[in-house]
């Protein structure tokens, strides 16, 4: 039982299935070069200008867009972050300034925080919800970061790989046009539960998304992940299955781990991250749980985590009452 990875455990939505044989003839003929039908249903989706819009061979490709964007720069991540950010950085040269998030203050993200990192920085990445922790930046604060960060000419990057469980509500796209050097990255993976079609896409200033889009493979986007992305983006009544479902495995298991005083996070999304109580060994819970074929999400190479803590992602209910039952075992004889 893996709860180490995010996605969702519900499936893809159902007419993939359904229509699966409609789209063998796809793969007869060169995708479309700009990523179509996906590119334009998210442009009508988030009410922006298909311009405004680049479609990426998942989100992955296009950090190493951004990436190159602030070759031999200075960038600033907040800490713990996805590994990827700092790996695609790290082969343009970028020189990496750092935001710690403590648990002593929820993982949370501070103005000033903010206002001392950026000085002659190029751009800022944010993760909103936050992974590994599930904590959101609610949009208030967002524009307050968006507003510092275009008084010190430094761009900010927001990843929303994760949005989709809080709901677009929740979302910086409406406030696009008010900041300028603003650039969100979206993940179809998570919402959809499609990682093994890689597709992702990325919305900013059509300026910014012809900068980015320069050096970028050709059909980059396949025409299978072109159309079923752009079908996804129609499944309103899927989207709150799972997020209904997300909540209520979330809530339970922040209920179960604060009964046997563990100390979790803050999380909106369908992962939370877990700190065991201070007596308890970390590293032998983590190995004694793989022995049980139950694995979770390490902290090693989380900065400021540093293996104390443990990321879990919302399962089938009776998977996470298995989980439930693993720890508790092992905490009642260790």
């Amino acid at each position: 039982m893996d709860f180490s990875e995010n996605v969702h455990p519900f499936g893809p939505p159902a007419f993939l299935k359904e229509q699966w044989s409609e789209m063998y003839s796809l793969i007869g003929s060169y995708p479309d070069p700009d990523g179509e039908p996906f590119r334009t249903s998210a442009a009508h989706f988030h009410q922006v200008d298909v311009e405004q819009v680049a479609t990426g061979n998942g989100a992955a490709e296009v950090f190493t867009w951004l990436a190159r964007r602030y070759r031999n720069q200075q960038v600033v991540l907040v800490e713990p972050a996805f590994s990827e950010y700092r790996q695609t950085l790290e082969a343009e040269h970028v020189k990496i300034q750092t935001i710690q998030l403590h648990s002593e203050n929820a993982w949370t993200l501070t103005r000033e925080n903010v206002r001392n990192a950026i000085p002659g920085c190029s751009a800022l990445y944010i993760c909103n919800p936050h992974n590994p922790t599930g904590v959101l930046i609610h949009i208030e604060m967002l524009q307050h970061i968006a507003k510092t960060c275009l008084e010190d000419n430094c761009e900010l990057v927001l990843d929303e790989a994760f949005i989709d469980f809080v709901g677009e509500e929740a979302s910086f796209m409406p406030f696009l046009n008010e900041f300028p050097n603003v650039i969100i990255v979206r993940s179809m993976t998570k919402m959809y539960a499609i990682p093994g079609l890689r597709l992702g896409y990325v919305v900013s200033q059509t300026e910014i998304i012809k900068q980015l889009k320069q050096g970028a493979a050709h059909w980059n986007v396949n025409a299978l992940s072109a159309s079923i992305g752009a079908g996804c983006l129609k499944q309103s009544d899927y989207r709150e299955r799972v997020i209904k479902a997300a909540i209520n495995e979330r809530e339970k298991m922040q209920q179960f781990l604060a009964m046997h005083h563990c100390e979790t996070t803050n999380s909106a999304v369908n992962f939370l991250s877990f700190k065991l109580p201070e007596s308890k060994n970390a590293t032998a819970f983590f190995t004694d749980l793989l022995k049980k074929g139950i694995v979770l999400r390490h902290t090693e190479s989380f900065q400021g985590m540093n293996g104390q803590w443990f990321r879990a992602g919302m399962k089938l209910p009776n998977n996470m009452e298995k989980l439930r039952e693993a720890i508790s075992e092992w905490l009642e004889v260790n």
